[in-house]
């Protein structure tokens, strides 16, 4: 049997080393050049993929007020004596200086944004916030507060 070996490994050294091998010979991979090992690596464009909590960023964001409910707003304002004239259901500069003026009043960073705590000091809240206005019964009573 080793003789079998034997010939088999002088036969395979043959055929690799003949010149008129039909099989590659074994090629190292090109050096990179000094200025190429410096520089960074290219990136594929590709962003990494992340892991998404929850709903989509779409689904988080806050949408803008309708009309109606800035006419709300800004009847809120003029009842409390910072806007004047009719509520006009858009966010104009009056609006805006109204509610700056209110912020400053109350304590508020007064950006003349309509903030969560700007609306809740209007008595406009959330109801999830649980610093809503109270609501109206029938029969005009208020419900007890928590």
């Amino acid at each position: 049997m080793t003789g079998a070996a034997l010939f088999l490994s002088a036969a395979s050294l043959s055929v690799c080393a003949s010149p008129q091998s039909k099989t590659p010979a074994a090629t190292t991979p090109p050096q990179k050049s000094a200025a190429a090992a410096k520089a960074p690596a290219k990136s594929s464009g590709k962003k990494p993929a992340s892991k998404k909590k929850g709903a989509s960023r779409s689904a988080r964001r806050q949408t803008a007020p309708t009309a109606d409910r800035i006419k709300e707003i800004q009847s809120a304002l003029a009842g409390k004596g910072f806007y004047s004239g009719q509520p006009t259901g858009k966010w104009d500069a009056a609006s805006i200086q109204a509610m700056k003026d209110f912020q400053n009043a109350n304590g508020l960073k007064a950006n003349g944004k309509l903030g969560a705590l700007s609306l809740q000091k209007l008595g406009l809240g959330s109801e999830v916030a649980g610093i809503a206005a109270p609501r109206q019964q029938a029969g005009g009573a208020t419900p007890p507060q928590r």
